[in-house]
């Protein structure tokens, strides 16, 4: 150790460090988490317009359809979703190839092609609520909202 190597000083700024920490308001903390939450801000957002678990049954049609679809509809495609028992089998439109992200809220990202007609699938379906990011090698990027299946 060197002579005249004293603590006191380290010790002193690590204490102003915490006391500075602990005076800064908790909503402001919690304001820098939600802006950085905003990332992903320059995706396009993909609405929800179509579920088929929402439409009244059709004729005498007495039991729910095996296969649920859902439409996700941005500015400039759309997501066509069946949800079979194991899969998410969906078609991008217009077609092209690119790359789908599975996000869940627990922070899991999975990766799946989309081949050039625009198929993909997901296996298997995630648990807990998630949603798609499909980006295409021309820049597209396009988000959709939380999905609970």
């Amino acid at each position: 150790m060197l002579d005249g190597w004293d603590d006191e000083p380290l010790l002193a700024a690590l204490g102003e460090a915490m006391r500075a920490r602990q005076a800064v308001p908790d909503s402001f903390v919690d304001m820098g988490k939600i802006a950085y939450a905003w990332h992903n801000i320059d995706a396009e957002l993909a609405q929800l317009t179509y579920d088929s678990s929402r439409e009244p049954a059709a004729g005498l049609r007495s039991e729910t359809a095996s296969i649920r679809a859902l439409t996700f509809t941005s500015a400039h495609l759309s997501l066509e979703l069946e949800v079979t028992e194991g899969s998410l089998l969906g078609q991008v439109i217009p077609q092209q190839a690119g790359t789908l992200e599975t996000q869940t809220r627990a922070g899991t990202t999975i990766s799946t092609p989309v081949d050039e007609i625009g198929c993909f699938a997901v296996e298997p379906i995630p648990a807990s609520p998630f949603r798609l990011r499909y980006r295409t090698a021309d820049g597209a990027d396009v988000l959709t909202g939380w999905i609970t299946l």
